[in-house]
């Protein structure tokens, strides 16, 4: 290929660079385009939400599902958590800590398994209320936890779960009251003067 080729090809390449750039120059001069005050096209569900009814952003309180909730599906509930942890009184440790006689043990307080240090901060027990908000969210009820586990969001399949554990023990906790409400009317009127 002589240099007379290489010339055209390199004047052909920087036409067409000129032609794309006059053309873009000669259509941003004739459209002005205005944006809409509104969008044309109203999408429902879109942008603030239709319910009134709010999101719930943690855990209802465990002891009035606790009172309903049935220990065959907390069994069932327990398969999602049987590749990680073993629940048979003696089982071995997995990648978490045998579970048996979970419900009120030292939270770190499983011999043999080495709890991470986020864990071993945690003082107490395995309350149920504990219990209760661990499953909702391990990772916020411990930051820096070894679970990996997303969660249960639903009350009662975690009151089904918390359940099971319960009865897997020689000697369960026994349940908790169910807390009443506190009454909007005064117990007692004053006595008109």
């Amino acid at each position: 290929m002589d240099s007379f080729e290489l010339n055209k090809m390199a004047a052909a390449f920087l036409i067409a660079l000129l032609t794309a750039k006059g053309v873009d120059l000669l259509a941003k001069s004739l459209i002005h385009p205005t944006p809409l005050k509104e969008n044309a096209y109203k999408i429902t569900g879109a942008g603030t939400p239709t319910s009134t009814t709010p999101t719930q952003t943690g855990p209802g309180a465990i002891e009035p599902l606790l009172a309903n909730a049935n220990v065959e599906k907390g069994a069932e509930i327990f398969k999602k958590c049987a590749s990680c942890h073993t629940i048979d009184k003696g089982g071995p440790n997995r990648v978490g800590p045998n579970l048996y006689g979970v419900v009120g043990r030292k939270k770190d307080g499983h011999p043999g398994y080495a709890y991470s240090a986020a864990m071993s901060k945690k003082e107490g027990v395995w309350s149920y209320d504990d219990l209760n908000i661990y499953l909702y969210s391990p990772r916020d009820f411990v930051p820096g936890t070894k679970m990996s586990f997303a969660g249960i969001k639903n009350d009662q399949d975690r009151a089904h779960l918390i359940a099971y554990l319960r009865a897997q023990s020689e000697s369960p906790l026994p349940l908790p009251a169910v807390r009443e409400k506190a009454s909007s009317v005064p117990a007692e009127k004053s006595p008109a003067s």
